[in-house]
Formats: structure tokens, sequence, C-alpha cells
């Protein structure tokens, strides 16, 4: 059986791999970015020095040929599904017995005025990074349009270089379409402590050039601003156009049912370009998530042999950084208040750290865990959403969460008090949890 997967990111070659790993069937990955599978999240830090490209490769070409997975390096056109054929740029063609497509997200861009001239980019792709790199050379003065995690990430790598930044964000606080209004309060004053200058609830509105090269723009409010270098951060969208006018059925991104099969027969759908039909309760349809795309490209491969496994994404969680700051989300934060809905909230009376646990007001139930500055244990927090744990109950050992005292601050205390202020009650912490306890806890809680 020839299995041919279109896309090389985590999610394809993870397919690839585990493929492999359970059978001896022909297996072939297409790619168009670059030959090699390598860690897109890690694109930062080869610009800012810290890694070299090849640093961010996980496998060299020779664990492939070990392996006996091939490698096809070409631009698909689009998928002949009457025929299973892939179908090449140059119009040769590539037959198959189940089709994995893998081929993530892109960039998504709004048709701005002058977003074709030399100098506007976004943070993707290899070559992303590459004319990034060419520009930064030259570069004194960069604007950054739009405010999520791609854009805190340019907005450090091209401040990391000594170059002027200016992040226009559409919503009234950074990336508070997501978080709290307090998270969000506290990330748009670090923002700024670093010398980035963040506008709020300003809006590109045109790019302007000189001989084909950015020069300047205009914003919402009017504004003009001098530019070399514009990073579209806009957000992505599942990179399927060149299936626009096959059968196969989509919506935002390729719908798949529980079993990541398309409406194709022995055509699957995995990663960011996925839209799930019926995806599991307080999950999104489509998550451009690493680990979501790891976890799909395991199971893809498990059922495609055989197994008939529904995918399930477990309990969500997601990491970040904000310059110094770590993030950590577990489970349900919703970024507004909600019926039925408590919140416990506290935040550092100096530095940026802060905590907050949310729980359902009726049965108690914790609910999530969101986190700036301070890391609590991923399995602690998991099993106590898992099994619906009381809040009084996570609230007298969240020390369990805690990484060791002995080098990290504990503010569990802060918390019981503003619970026991908020509910009336009187809890009580109970001992720091140890490392044998946590393990303890972990085992036969």
């Amino acid at each position: 059986m020839r299995i041919v997967i279109i896309g090389n990111g985590i999610s394809g070659i993870t397919a690839a791999k585990t493929l492999r790993q359970l059978s001896d069937h022909e297996i072939i990955v297409i790619s168009d970015e670059s030959e090699l599978f390598f860690s897109r999240t890690a694109l930062m830090y080869v610009f800012m020095g810290h890694m070299r490209v090849q640093d961010i490769v996980p496998h060299p070409k020779s664990f492939y040929e070990q392996h006996n997975i091939k490698l096809h390096f070409g631009r698909v056109n689009t998928v002949q599904f009457e025929h299973k054929q892939v179908e090449f740029n140059d119009n040769h063609t590539l037959a198959y017995d189940k089709l994995i497509i893998a081929t993530g997200s892109k960039p998504t861009m709004y048709g701005w005025p002058g977003s074709h001239l030399d100098g506007v980019h976004n943070l993707y792709h290899l070559q992303d990074l590459e004319n990034i790199e060419r520009h930064a050379e030259t570069c004194k003065h960069a604007v950054i349009v739009g405010g999520g995690l791609i854009g805190i990430e340019l907005a450090e790598m091209l401040h990391s270089r000594a170059i002027q930044v200016t992040m226009l964000v559409r919503e009234s606080g950074y990336w508070n379409n997501v978080l709290p209004a307090e998270e969000s309060e506290i990330l748009n004053k670090h923002i700024s402590e670093q010398g980035i200058d963040l506008q709020l609830q300003t809006e590109l509105k045109e790019i302007w050039g000189d001989k084909e090269k950015v020069k300047m723009i205009l914003t919402s409010n009017g504004a003009k601003i001098n530019t070399q270098l514009v990073g579209i951060t806009t957000g992505v969208q599942p990179n399927i156009s060149f299936l626009d006018f096959t059968s196969i059925e989509k919506n935002r991104g390729l719908l798949t049912n529980s079993f990541l099969e398309t409406s194709i027969p022995d055509v699957y759908a995995i990663g960011d370009c996925a839209e799930l039909r019926n995806p599991t309760k307080g999950r999104k349809a489509v998550e451009p998530v690493w680990y979501t795309g790891r976890m799909m490209g395991e199971l893809v491969a498990h059922n495609i042999l055989g197994a008939q496994k529904a995918y399930d994404p477990g309990i969500w969680f997601n990491s970040a950084k904000f310059f110094d700051i770590e993030y950590q989300v577990y489970g349900f934060v919703p970024n507004q208040e909600m019926p039925g809905i408590k919140h416990i909230f506290w935040k550092h009376p100096s530095k940026n750290k802060s905590i907050r646990l949310v729980y359902e007001e009726k049965t108690g139930t914790i609910l999530g865990f969101n986190l700036l500055g301070i890391r609590y244990r991923q399995e602690v927090c998991e099993k106590w959403i898992a099994e619906e744990t009381s809040i009084e109950t996570v609230l007298q050992n969240l020390s369990l969460a805690n990484f060791d005292p002995e080098f990290f601050k504990s503010y569990e205390k802060h918390l019981v008090h503003i619970y026991n202020e908020q509910s009336g009650a009187k809890l009580k912490l109970q001992s720091n949890g140890r490392l044998s306890q946590v393990l303890t806890f972990l085992k036969h809680s």
C-alpha cells in the first residue's frame, strides 16, 4: 500500500514516523517549503542567534533514508480524488492508496493596499525568516500588525537587533480576545516597558512605498509612521486553497469525522488544516497548536492501519513567552465574566506574576488555571480538572502544583485568602508538597 502525505510539518512527519514504526508500507512525504522537517516555533531563536538552522531540524536526511521514508520536494497543484492522484504544478502526478493532507496553516492577509511591497513579511515559513533577516540588516524601524503570539515573537526578535518596533493592535488590550482583562493589562505594561511602541485600538489602513519598497504606513487613526519593515501577524488559516475546485467537503478547514477521515474515501486530514465536525466539548474545531498536530499524526497512522480510534485531544493546555514572562493555561479559562463561572485572581503587587483559578459556582468544580510568570505542574493541574476536583480541595492542596519550594516562591496562601473573602469560607492550607507527595498524588489519588 502506498501512503502519500502532503506536508512535512509536525503532523505529517509524526504520521510518517508512526506509520513506519507500525508497518512496512510505502510512505512518501511531499513538501514545497523545505525538504526536511523543522521546528517552526524555534524560528525566532535562529534569528536571535540562540540556535542555528541545523539545530531546529530534528531529523537529518539520513533518518528518512534509513527508515525508508521517501521525501518528494514539489508544489501540489490539486488532488484528483476520482483517480486517487496528487497533481503537481508541473502537471506530473503521483498515485496513492491512502492520502494524508497535513498542509498546515498560512498567514491571514486582508488585502491592504501596498501589501505586495518589498519589506512586508509574515513569520511562518523558513523563507519568511530569510526575508526578515535580509531587511533587518538596514532596518531602523519596524511595524508589526497584530497582537497575537507570533506578533510578540517578531517584536522580541527585531527588538533584539536594536530595531525600534511599533505594534498595532486593534483590540483595547494585547491578546484580550484570549486573556482576561487583568492578564492583558499586565502584558500591555510589560510590552511597553521593553521599549515597544504598543498602539492599542489601532489598525493598519495602507502601506506606502517608494520604488516598490516599504517606506511608510497609514493607520486607522490617520497617523503616518515611517518604517522599512512591516510584519503581518494577524493570525493564520488552514492552507487548503489548492483544493478549492475539488469535491472534498470543507468549511474553514477540511471537515473530518472523529477518526480524521474526510468526505473522500481513503483521504485523511490532520493538524492545522483539519476541522472536526464534532469537536470535543470545550475544544475548537480547528486548533493550530503544535501538540494537537502531533497527536493527530500519531492517531491517523493507527487508524489507517485499522485501529479506528476516535480523536480525543484531552484537556486544553498551552504555553507561551512574552519577552521574559512565561504563560501557561490549563483547562477552561474564559476571557470575560460568564454566568455560573467564578474566578479567583491574584496579582503580585510589584512583579509581573499572576494566578487565576476558574471554577463552577454551583458545584465548586475546578475548570481551569491561568498563570503568568509562575509555573504549575501540568500533570497535577490536569488531574484535578479531569477528576472534577472541588475548588476547596485544590486550594488546600495547591502546593502540590508548585515546583520545588526551595527554589520557587509559593503564593497559594494569597489565593486561599481571596477565596475566603469571596465565599465566607475558612479554609486553611495543607503542608507544602514535596516531590514524593506529588508522585504519590499522581499515582494513587
